[in-house]
């Protein structure tokens, strides 16, 4: 139990994906202008790794890795990704089409995200068991969440501020994603144990 605690402290606070590993910026900064859009998405990418961690780790170990087909890993997981994407992409269509607008292209993007994918690859590259890989693609989902929606909170408290011509939009949102990514970088001084 205690090993479980620490693969989720570490993949949400010490390894955040997003802001110390810089894995799926294009997601980050491109629907963190509004809260609501950024937890949709941050949820969304929770849910997408979550499945992704329990749906990869049975077809490595008991299909790719028994005949031989490692080298097929990649391919495989980005398979598995995009078809959940899609039932998501789907889901959100038919139930929630605010969120779906909003979302835009940044949704079909996920399949892309290369935190998706890294979730899928690590969990192979440690050797995680099932429950360890869950556990982790969950984990890693809740830290991206909590980095969007972080992000997105400053930029809509930075839409009332007076910003020189120069640095607003883009700008000050790379500046500001930045600074909470220097941040983050003082939980790497955390000793847990492995």
């Amino acid at each position: 139990m205690l090993n479980l605690i620490v693969i989720s402290i570490s993949a949400i606070l010490i390894e955040n994906f997003v802001l110390v590993k810089f894995y799926g910026c294009c997601p980050f900064l491109g629907v963190s202008t509004k809260s609501s859009t950024a937890v949709g998405m941050g949820m969304a990418v929770v849910f997408t790794m979550t499945l992704t961690s329990a749906l990869t780790y049975p077809l490595y170990w008991f299909v790719l890795k028994p005949l031989g087909l490692e080298y097929l890993q990649t391919i495989a997981f980005i398979v598995v990704i995009a078809t959940l994407v899609q039932i998501i992409e789907m889901f959100l269509q038919k139930s929630i089409p605010a969120l779906y607008s909003a979302l835009g292209i940044y949704l079909p993007l996920i399949t892309t995200n290369c935190a998706v994918l890294g979730v899928a690859l690590l969990n192979i590259n440690k050797e995680y068991n099932f429950i360890e890989s869950v556990v982790y693609g969950f984990s890693a989902g809740v830290g991206f969440l909590l980095a969007i929606y972080l992000l997105s909170v400053v930029r809509e408290r930075m839409s009332y501020a007076d910003i020189p011509k120069p640095f607003r939009g883009f700008p000050i949102a790379l500046i500001a994603a930045a600074l909470l990514s220097i941040s983050f970088m003082g939980f790497q001084g955390l000793k847990l144990p492995f």
